[in-house]
């Protein structure tokens, strides 16, 4: 799909790329998503690019996502989508800057995109006049979703740790499958987190190599677009030590909660050990007197029965009591 955005009046509006090349308005914003054969060599035509393919923006080395050629910058981030589900994604999109023009190429619709391109088109909407202006627009809507996402998984994380360290009266095997949950809950913030802190990694070198790039040349940027670069790399390298923040309790609440089942397990295998030492001695004596050899003592005596059955509970509860005053049971 092909969407192209023209410039009026420092606003954006929607066009028709049927008609070709021939537009009154120059062209702002050309997005890219899921985009056909056709409709990457249109754009290619138009402005002289070629365009990454799929498999090119999923390269990890830098020469690769972030480089100048045909006269313009090609800048790829890792963004996420999906942040409201429990399995978020990472998805490469790419930022092509030709002049005025910016260039989106994505295989995946994260919200800001869609957020803020019902923005722009308001009347009331913010100023979009050239396509940088577009990409840090983007990028701005990008970190207030991360932001957004980073303070509801900050609650969630809040709510395990009062569940970890919770008093409860359940019994173990409850406790225990409760712990079990709250690992699987644990992991799936540790993944929501991960990909959060690769993306703002992501746009903090987009936007340094960018800015870099700026200074290397005769063009300048203007003062707006500085003051929102520094807002973008402010923002970025905050919620970068947030997200590093949270990963370090989630990592702490994993370690704890494995702990207390260990806790747990050690508890139920003491138990047991304690009722294998209990009833050590009630066997002991019924196997004396369970043997078949012809002369015993007791076995003609009348209160043989008795005294075995008696001396089985002795035996038993001296254990059960001595474990009870150490503190064992």
């Amino acid at each position: 799909m092909l969407r192209i955005y023209l410039s009026q009046n420092g606003h954006l509006a929607l066009a028709d790329h049927a008609t070709g090349l021939a537009f009154q308005e120059p062209v702002t914003w050309f997005d890219l998503f899921n985009p056909s054969a056709d409709e990457t060599r249109f754009v290619e035509e138009h402005l002289g690019i070629a365009i990454p393919t799929r498999d090119e923006m999923q390269e990890i080395e830098l020469s690769d996502r972030l480089y100048q050629e045909d006269g313009a910058e090609f800048m790829t981030m890792t963004a996420t989508a999906k942040l409201d589900s429990d399995y978020p994604v990472k998805v490469p999109v790419t930022f092509v800057l030709k002049g005025a023009t910016l260039v989106t190429v994505r295989h995946a619709d994260p919200k800001p995109f869609q957020t803020y391109a019902t923005r722009i088109q308001k009347p009331n909407g913010a100023v979009c006049e050239t396509g940088e202006l577009v990409m840090l627009g983007l990028l701005e809507a990008m970190i207030d979703r991360i932001a957004d996402a980073l303070e509801r998984a900050g609650n969630e994380v809040d709510g395990i740790s009062r569940e970890v360290f919770r008093k409860s009266t359940a019994s173990a095997t409850k406790k225990t499958r409760d712990l079990q949950s709250l690992i699987e809950q644990i992991g799936q913030k540790g993944d929501l987190l991960t990909t959060i802190r690769e993306s703002l990694v992501s746009i903090g070198r987009l936007v340094a190599y960018h800015v870099a790039l700026e200074g290397s040349t005769a063009r300048k940027a203007a003062k707006e677009s500085r003051q929102r670069v520094k807002l973008i790399q402010r923002d970025a390298a905050s919620l970068g030590d947030h997200a590093l923040f949270l990963s370090n309790k989630i990592n702490f609440l994993l370690d704890a909660t494995l702990g207390l089942i260990n806790l747990e397990q050690n508890q139920i295998i003491k138990i047991f050990s304690v009722a294998a030492v209990v009833f050590l001695p009630p066997t002991l004596v019924a196997s004396i007197y369970g043997m078949n050899f012809e002369i015993i003592p007791e076995l003609h005596w009348q209160l043989g029965y008795p005294y075995a059955l008696a001396a089985m509970a002795i035996s038993a509860l001296l254990p059960y009591l001595y474990f009870k005053r150490r503190g064992w049971l």
